[in-house]
């Protein structure tokens, strides 16, 4: 269980006081109490599926996961006075599902920030009349002006919350102040100011001249758009969690090549937005690269880690690693393309490469891309037993293998790109094993190492000038590979690797 810090006891404390002070006018005789009791129901309705288990089941969680459906508190704050709009938060926030303990101080502390928020948006409206823009009965609403009230409410919300919450996280956590609200007001404003508008329309059609019935219509579309939205965030955020696990398999085995996956990812997505690929493509072009070497978990870890030259058997071994990626990712449908990228990122452009030994553009779109990728970190990466190539030099190798090893227009596409953005130093590998003379992060744009861009001890490291790098050729050639794209029964291993990787 985490503990809760004193700094952080004496903030909620605050909270609480404040949040006290804003609803006690409420509880004075003459208040709405009709239209409290039944915006509070309603709040607290929406927030129900989160603790309730049958319905989490049925609707897969809370709407907004941990967050509020904040429609029907913007429109309590624009129909109530603030302290009774106030007062309407606080059932559904102390009903609020808690994702971890303790539960009390945290159930606190959304009730608190919640109200605060809440009263703030109520006095922002009623300053621009907003109570009085909404209408009553047949009178018309006053559009479009009543935009306005609705949008400063909304706007009042969003700036309470996100301050409160960075003050929160820099007592709980320790943050300093800037680190602590950084990003936050960017990502919450928008979502904010959408359900000010559906809290706009919940407003105008309660007080409208069929009354309350009518504004609850708003929140059925409302709160199933809202479901939708989380349902693609929540599978969104599986995606990450499942990519991130692999990522990081692969990294404890392999530990020379940590970062590398990240990188290639990055490179990856650099050259398809050069190349104008649409954005709902780029997602899946970064897991192409993140996870193009996924396989290795397949290798035993031996080959993986040998510091001496692999023997012609342990090439073949390492050489079935895209074969193994494949199955390991085959049955995850949000990869799409990025699949074949995983099995044909070590196909040459010459019909040279591996596993199937395809030529030009019959290899996937993708998997050149990541090869590109892939053999510009290999070569612009610091291990613990070879130096890194500073970044002209590990483009001029791409450019004098283009046509053969890798497609030109992908190579052209990277070079674009990094003239463009630049490519930031890295280092993954262990600098303390690192030989005399070879720099971890060389000045000039030099970044970590790839899977086994040169040889280890033993081999030879690559030299300026000298082409791309290969790895450790075996004693016996490569037997004739097919034609067909269609995988053989068992995979032709290839002599070496284009990008100067072990494999």
């Amino acid at each position: 269980m985490k503990t809760i810090p004193p700094a952080a006891r004496a903030y909620i404390g605050c909270a609480l006081l404040a949040a006290g002070a804003c609803v006690l006018p409420a509880l004075r005789p003459g208040a709405p109490w009709g239209t409290i009791a039944l915006l509070a129901a309603l709040y607290a309705l929406c927030e129900l599926p989160a603790r309730c288990p049958l319905l989490g089941r049925a609707l897969g969680g809370s709407v907004l996961g941990t967050g509020s459906f904040f429609p029907v508190l913007l429109a309590a704050a624009l129909l109530l006075p603030p302290a009774a709009a106030a007062l309407t938060a606080v059932p559904g926030s102390l009903l609020a599902r808690v994702e971890e303990p303790p539960a009390a101080p945290r159930r606190a502390w959304r009730a608190a920030a919640t109200t605060l928020a809440v009263w703030a948006a109520a006095h922002a409206a009623a300053a621009l009349g907003g109570p009085a823009a909404l209408g009553h009965g047949r009178d018309a609403p006053d559009l479009p002006y009543a935009l306005l009230p609705a949008c400063a409410a909304a706007l009042a919300l969003c700036l309470v919350l996100t301050a409160l919450d960075g003050g929160i996280r820099a007592t709980v956590d320790g943050l300093p102040p800037r680190a602590a609200w950084r990003g936050l007001l960017g990502r919450a404003l928008a979502p904010y100011l959408v359900h000010g508008l559906a809290g706009l329309m919940m407003g105008v059609l309660w007080r409208g001249s069929h009354g309350p019935v009518a504004g609850l219509f708003v929140l059925l579309p409302m709160y199933i758009s809202c479901w939708v939205f989380a349902q693609y965030h929540r599978e969104r955020a599986a995606h990450q969690t499942t990519i991130r696990a692999l990522v990081q398999a692969v990294d404890i085995k392999d530990r020379y090549t940590r970062g590398h996956s990240e990188r290639v990812g990055h490179a990856s997505v650099l050259i398809a937005r050069e190349l104008g690929m649409p954005e709902d493509r780029l997602d899946v072009v970064r897991f192409a690269g993140i996870l193009h070497d996924v396989g290795k978990l397949g290798v035993p870890t031996r080959v993986l880690r040998k510091d001496g030259p692999l023997t012609p058997e342990e090439r073949r071994v390492i050489e079935l690693h895209p074969e193994y990626g494949h199955e390991i990712v085959r049955g995850i449908g949000f990869l799409g393309e990025a699949r074949d990228a995983i099995l044909h990122h070590h196909e040459r452009m010459d019909g040279s490469g591996y596993p199937y030994g395809l030529r030009g553009e019959r290899i996937p779109e993708f998997a050149r891309m990541v090869a590109v990728a892939d053999a510009f970190d290999a070569m612009t990466s610091n291990r613990s037993y070879s130096r890194a190539r500073p970044v002209p030099v590990a483009v001029a190798e791409l450019e004098r293998c283009a046509g053969t090893h890798f497609d030109p227009r992908m190579v052209d596409a990277l070079v674009r790109a990094l003239d463009r953005h630049g490519w930031r130093p890295a280092v993954t590998a262990d600098e303390s094993a690192a030989p005399s003379g070879g720099n971890a992060a060389l000045s000039g744009g030099t970044v970590t190492p790839s899977d086994g861009t040169a040889t280890q001890s033993g081999g030879t490291a690559p030299q300026p000038g000298g082409g791309v790098p290969k790895a450790r050729e075996a004693s016996a050639p490569s037997p004739p590979r097919p034609s067909s794209s269609t995988p053989p029964p068992s995979p032709s291993p290839s002599s070496s690797a284009p990008s100067g990787e072990r494999a």
